[in-house]
C-alpha cells in the first residue's frame, strides 16, 4: 500500500491507549475503515484487523486472521511480526505447541530487532508447555547482549540451563 496509508495505520495505532475497554469495537472500527480501502486479497487487510483483535484482547479472534495474512504472503518485517503475534495468541488460546512449531525456525532465521520479541514469545510459549528451562535459556540469551557486564556469563548460563549435563 501507498505511505499515505501506511501512515494512517501508523496515527491510528498512536490512539490505541486513547481507547477503553468498553471503546474497543470503535477501535476495531477504526482499523475495518483503513482495510477496506486495501485491494482484495491483500495480506495487510487480515493483519491489521488481527492486530486490531489481538490487542483488545481477542486471541482467538486474531489467530485465524493473521493465519490468513501469512498465507495470502504477507513477508518481510510485518510477517515476521505476524508470526511473534500468531505465537502468543496461539498460547494465549491454548495451543502453545503450535506456537513453538512457528516461532523456532525463526532463531535462524535473518537477524533484525524483532529477535528478542521472537526469543521473548518462544520463552512463554515453552513455559506454557512446562518446559520452562528452554525458555528461560532463551530468555538470558536474548538479555544477555544488552548488559552492561557479565554478557559472557550470562550467555554461558543460557546454554548450559539446555545443554546436556555430563
Amino acid at each position: 500500500m501507498n505511505q499515505d496509508w501506511e501512515d494512517r495505520v501508523t496515527a491510528a495505532w498512536a490512539t490505541f491507549d486513547d481507547y477503553t475497554e468498553a471503546d474497543a469495537a470503535d477501535f476495531r472500527a477504526v482499523i475495518d475503515a483503513l482495510v477496506a480501502e486495501l485491494p482484495d486479497g491483500s495480506p495487510l487487510g487480515p493483519f491489521e484487523r488481527a492486530c486490531a483483535w489481538d490487542s483488545t484482547g481477542h486471541s482467538d479472534q486474531a489467530a485465524p486472521l493473521y493465519r490468513e495474512a501469512l498465507a495470502r504472503g504477507l513477508d518481510g518485517y510485518k510477517g515476521r511480526r505476524a508470526k511473534i503475534q500468531l505465537s502468543s495468541s496461539l498460547r494465549n488460546i491454548g495451543q502453545a505447541e503450535e506456537g513453538v512449531k512457528l516461532l523456532t525456525p525463526e532463531l535462524d532465521g535473518p537477524s533484525d530487532e524483532l529477535d528478542d520479541a521472537v526469543r521473548a514469545c518462544l520463552a512463554l510459549c515453552l513455559s506454557s508447555l512446562g518446559r520452562d528451562r528452554e525458555g528461560l535459556s532463551l530468555v538470558l540469551g536474548a538479555l544477555a547482549p544488552h548488559l552492561p557486564r557479565y554478557q559472557r556469563s550470562m550467555a554461558n548460563y543460557a546454554r548450559a540451563l539446555v545443554e546436556p549435563e555430563g
